[in-house]
């Protein structure tokens, strides 16, 4: 018999008391998926019960993540309660710190909060080529975080592509090329097209954007009219810091004027003279590039492209050497900002 409040109660009618154990290793809060079955990139991580904080969990278990980001090269976090851009804004700093400022830019996109941005301001029913965030300048980041405030009505896919994999299908011949000769970036400012030179290096002042351009290997020849030309040798292979993998690592076919959509790739050329257009790519010693190696390049990523459809409260993170990201376009209010970290350099490799 057992007393309880004075009152006898047969023992034997006494349920039997367990106590329910919560797994707290890496995986025991979270469970992981593909978001395609034919796809392992990317890696979905989910909450296996609710009230899991992304934010609390990501900083216990940093070491984890970092191992199958590197493995998958992109990690898509979908179905926890992320608290605006604040705490997004708080989960890459958690994770990944030294949030950067968008320098050297190239597209259009505004300040949201601190280094947090809007994702590329273009028109909505343009897409966007892949391409990895800043892999036209000397550094850039590692990591590129993007967070969905308000998913598209139609459309509006963040494409992301493994340039592991998009290395390992162009013509080794065409990589050796470019390999040994690299890739000249050839930018025209002030014309009334494209970022004028004071938004892209954010100053007014000429002797800032030459030292800059100096210290960053930027051939700079001002024009008339306050126009300003730059040149650029850059890396068309790179070597990943961390796993030493090959990786397709540029904005090669991005930024040539044969990769734009025929609307505006003939308002331009009807408005500049090739010399001349806002953006351009060639061989490392300024020669052309052929048509047919830039039609292997974009049907090398074609290949690879994997469609990201947006939900609220979604969260990409990316290694920005190992995959390449791009939009398609879209119907509706669509509402992506994006943080990038961890400076990177061909002196980190």
């Amino acid at each position: 018999m057992t007393k309880f409040d004075g009152l006898k109660i047969e023992s034997k009618k006494l349920p039997s008391l367990k106590r329910k154990t919560v797994d707290t290793s890496p995986t025991g809060l979270i469970k992981t998926e593909s978001l395609q079955p034919e796809n392992s990139l990317p890696l979905v991580i989910q909450p296996a019960i609710k009230g899991v904080s992304l934010v609390s969990w990501a900083n216990n278990n940093r070491e984890f993540f970092e191992a199958q980001l590197l493995k998958y090269g992109g990690i898509l976090f979908r179905n926890f309660n992320i608290n605006g851009v604040s705490e997004f804004e708080q989960f890459i700093k958690n994770v990944s710190p030294n949030l950067l400022e968008y320098n050297e830019r190239s597209s259009p996109r505004s300040c949201v909060t601190g280094n947090i941005y809007t994702s590329t301001d273009y028109r909505a029913d343009q897409s966007i080529f892949l391409h990895n965030e800043n892999s036209y300048q000397q550094t850039w980041p590692l990591k590129i975080f993007f967070f969905c405030i308000t998913p598209a009505q139609q459309g509006g896919a963040t494409t992301i592509a493994d340039t592991r994999k998009v290395f390992a299908r162009i013509d080794p011949n065409i990589r050796e090329r470019f390999i040994k000769s690299g890739v000249m970036y050839v930018r025209n400012f002030g014309h009334g097209f494209g970022l004028p030179w004071q938004t892209v290096f954010q100053s007014q002042d000429k002797n800032v954007v030459e030292e800059y351009c100096r210290r960053n290997g930027i051939e700079t020849e001002w024009k008339d009219n306050d126009c300003l030309k730059t040149r650029a040798i850059r890396q068309a292979v790179a070597r990943h810091p961390h796993t030493g993998e090959m990786l397709w690592f540029n904005h090669l076919a991005f930024f040539n004027i044969s990769t734009l959509e025929t609307e505006i790739r003939e308002a331009l050329l009807a408005e500049f003279t090739e010399e001349n257009l806002p953006h351009n790519t060639y061989y490392g010693d300024g020669s052309p590039i052929e048509i047919k190696f830039l039609d292997e390049l974009r049907e090398a990523y074609r290949q690879e492209t994997i469609p990201v459809f947006w939900q609220q409260e979604d969260i990409l993170m990316l290694d920005n050497m190992l995959v390449a990201h791009g939009r398609t376009p879209f119907v509706g209010l669509r509402e992506i900002v994006v943080g990038m970290s961890e400076p990177t350099s061909n002196k980190n490799i």
